[in-house]
């Protein structure tokens, strides 16, 4: 076969790919994708998804003796922290071409084609296949325990499994708007969680902090989550949306309650809402400096209060952002997580860091990866309490 097909005979080829990888399962699928880019001129393709810390690319399909890689030091990784394209030089003299696995703004891992020779065919070729793979593995992770296992290094607490089982994938996004988040303890989490989702032209995001660090302080959050969920789905307004957690959480769990804040960023005017019920307040960054106390507003009851100790209907604020704008929500191990020597995270430390790597050109889901790393190396890795960042970015394109 032709070395390097027509462009005709190549979408014959990338239909059959398509389909064929459909069907595959996802032990299957680096053989079906191996014998298209074999087909098209591509050479060969290898795997890598990210592990759940970000830190590592694994490959896709377990092989004796081959590595994972580290994600900061690498070319994959290069490829990975920055969403773009890296060519470089096998030591026999093959071209080693590496593109990013990305569905929309969620991160997933790499792909590499090894290939003799690089054109403009070709690497359309890539691109391509890449952004298809994504889309593949995609639909695959929500049927299949495979893509998990792969990008787990270490057994996951009971709890952990239970709350994780709930979350979105760690990144969104839209043309006008990206939000992004990161948790950690990865494998021993309590009873934080987040969400982000988008109905119609709403941006809805979720913080949570459960109660305690224990099966059920993820139960409480669970149940939380559901009820926002079952809320949202329904139609409710921010304010009942935050009353059907209440109720949720006080008919199912009586004896626990979690903090937590929600939002509504309404996508084409830039209008924020939100209720913050016992939570850190949000944070706004414009320009690269921190508004301080921007939008503090007078804290609500934690969820899940009986009715006679809230005592009125959930208050929910409203402000409109301007292009460009970042909002911050946390939970409070973030800024508290301390050091050996009892030196805090803190505040500063931790919005500074946003602006600093916001300034320096990184994109929102690698702020958020490089900052809970950050944190994680504060404390040695050993966290005390759940950390929580979610980030969101509001950036209507020009009038």
């Amino acid at each position: 076969m032709d070395s390097n097909p027509s462009v005709g005979s190549g979408e014959l080829l990338l239909e059959e790919l398509v389909r064929a990888a459909q069907l595959a399962s996802p032990a299957e699928l680096p053989v079906v994708l191996n014998r298209y880019t074999e087909a098209v001129g591509l050479g060969t393709a290898a795997i890598y998804l990210v592990d759940i810390q970000q830190r590592l690319l694994v490959p896709f399909v377990e092989v004796e003796g081959e590595p994972d890689v580290d994600l900061d030091t690498s070319l994959a990784g290069w490829t990975y922290r920055t969403n773009s394209l890296r060519v470089g030089e096998t030591p026999s003299g093959e071209l080693d071409v590496w593109l990013p696995l990305a569905d929309g703004a969620e991160r997933l891992g790499v792909v590499e084609f090894t290939m003799d020779t690089l054109d403009g065919l070709r690497l359309r070729r890539c691109r391509t296949t890449a952004l298809l793979l994504a889309l593949i593995i995609t639909s695959k992770r929500t049927f299949s325990d495979t893509v998990a296992q792969r990008m787990r290094t270490r057994p996951m607490h009971l709890p952990t499994e239970m709350v994780r089982a709930f979350l979105p994938p760690r990144s969104i996004g839209t043309g006008r708007v990206v939000s992004t988040a990161a948790l950690e303890p990865a494998y021993e989490l309590g009873g934080d969680a987040f969400d982000h989702v988008f109905t119609e032209d709403l941006l809805h995001t979720t913080v949570l902090d459960g109660m305690g660090h224990d099966l059920a302080s993820g139960l409480a959050t669970s149940v939380a989550m559901a009820g926002c969920r079952n809320a949202r789905r329904s139609g409710a307004g921010l304010a009942g949306l935050v009353g059907k957690v209440d109720d949720a959480l006080a008919k199912w769990l009586p004896d626990q309650f979690c903090t937590g804040v929600f939002t509504q960023l309404h996508i084409p005017s830039g209008v924020l809402r939100w209720c913050n019920c016992g939570h850190p307040p949000p944070l706004l960054i414009r320009r690269h400096r921190l508004l301080h106390k921007a939008l503090d507003r007078p804290s609500e009851p934690p969820l899940g209060l009986p009715a006679r100790l809230a005592g009125t209907a959930r208050q929910v604020h409203e402000v409109r952002l301007e292009p460009g704008d970042r909002i911050l929500l946390y939970s409070d191990g973030v800024v508290e997580s301390r050091n050996e020597a009892g030196e805090e995270f803190g505040l500063e430390r931790f919005t500074d860091y946003i602006i600093r790597s916001t300034a320096a050109g990184q994109n929102a889901p690698e702020v958020l990866r490089l900052l809970i790393h950050s944190i994680l190396d504060h404390r040695q890795n050993r966290l005390s309490d759940d950390a929580t960042i979610l980030l969101f970015e509001w950036q209507p394109p020009d009038p």
